[in-house]
């Protein structure tokens, strides 16, 4: 059904506290502040109490405060921006709260004690019947109408809902998606952080062991020298491949991160929306869009020990007729292998 928005103009007041009041809402429980605030060295605002549950949830080992913490509190991202905050042993009671942010909270509540005059929903006229309101939600077509509509119109034969109660229950749905994402960024983010200290593991082991190789043809005459190229070769070749298939991994999983954050951006604006009516009409595509996100498989990953560079150990004592066929001892390493991927041949033949 097609409707007419005739919203009348709010009082300057109304619409100030409208504004004041977006700019209150903490972006991890989506209501307004709850004192204590603290402020992030991003200058981004949380409830202490969602700030330690981030916090928790990011370093679930981490000791609760008054329980012998040590020294390092560990670290979280801010949900706005995703800049790194690094904690000292007090958690996030080591933060220093909004002071400022806290005042503003409690003029803002004795303001909005006071009644204001007119409500934009009540505006909300049916073009077809003008002087009736619309307040009621067609379930059939899936469109807000009007009382008259659905007794003389074109929802007559249509099942009908309180406006109130649907806006509610999607507005809910949609809270619980945004609550299923962040929860979801949050395991991707930690993937993400597991992968890189892979990527740096292995560039550790490769380049200790290309070292080890190194010292071991060092002390051999200069008929070595090719044959410790070619191995020094080997090892390069496979830590690359292994770096750069975790880092293509990376990629991915951030390139998702990025998608889903713009998604919860987008569905905590949809959440700011006054207008029942106007919600509505996108709310049910934006709860696809989030149902389709977090059915994305995230299961790709290197297994155990794929870090691993020992299989690159040699042995130089043998004699010298046999330096020509010096090459790496099978079996003394694993890791060769990413997860659901075939391995990645490095190993030389023994001529």
């Amino acid at each position: 059904m097609n409707f007419a928005v005739g919203l009348k103009p709010l009082l300057a007041e109304a619409r100030s506290m409208e504004s004041l009041e977006k700019q209150l809402i903490c972006p991890i429980c989506l209501e307004m502040f709850t004192k204590p605030v603290v402020i992030l060295p991003c200058q981004h605002n949380l409830c202490r109490k969602c700030a330690n549950d981030v916090f928790q949830a990011s370093n679930p080992l981490w000791q609760s405060r008054g329980s012998g913490a040590g020294p390092s509190g560990g670290r979280f991202r801010c949900p706005s921006c995703r800049h790194e905050v690094v904690l000292d042993r007090h958690g996030v009671y080591g933060l220093q709260r909004n002071l400022l942010v806290e005042n503003i909270i409690d003029i803002y509540k004795q303001e909005s004690a006071r009644p204001l005059h007119a409500k934009a929903e009540q505006q909300l006229m049916c073009e077809e019947h003008e002087d009736e309101r619309i307040n009621i939600y067609c379930l059939r077509c899936e469109a807000p109408t009007c009382s008259l509509c659905k007794v003389f119109g074109a929802h007559k034969d249509c099942e009908v809902a309180p406006l109130p109660a649907v806006y509610q229950r999607q507005k809910s749905e949609l809270s619980d998606g945004i609550a299923m994402l962040v929860a979801g960024n949050d395991r991707i983010q930690a993937i993400i952080t597991q992968m890189e200290e892979i990527c740096r593991t292995i560039e550790e082991n490769g380049r200790r062991q290309k070292q080890h190789v190194g010292l071991r043809f060092d002390s051999l005459c200069s008929i070595l020298e090719e044959r410790k190229k070619e191995l020094l070769q080997s090892i390069a070749r496979e830590q690359e491949a292994k770096v750069q298939r975790v880092r293509g991994l990376i990629r991915q999983y951030g390139d998702h991160l990025e998608a889903s954050s713009k998604l919860v951006e987008t569905a905590i604006q949809a959440m700011e929306e006054p207008q029942m009516a106007v919600y509505l009409q996108h709310s049910k595509e934006l709860l696809k869009k989030i149902t389709d996100m977090s059915k994305v498989s995230m299961s790709n990953r290197p297994e155990p020990g794929y870090e691993s560079m020992d299989h690159f150990s040699i042995n130089v004592d043998h004699v010298a007729e046999m330096l020509r066929t010096i090459d790496f001892q099978p079996g003394a390493g694993v890791g060769r292998a990413l997860h659901g991927r075939g391995g990645i041949a490095a190993g030389m033949s023994t001529h």
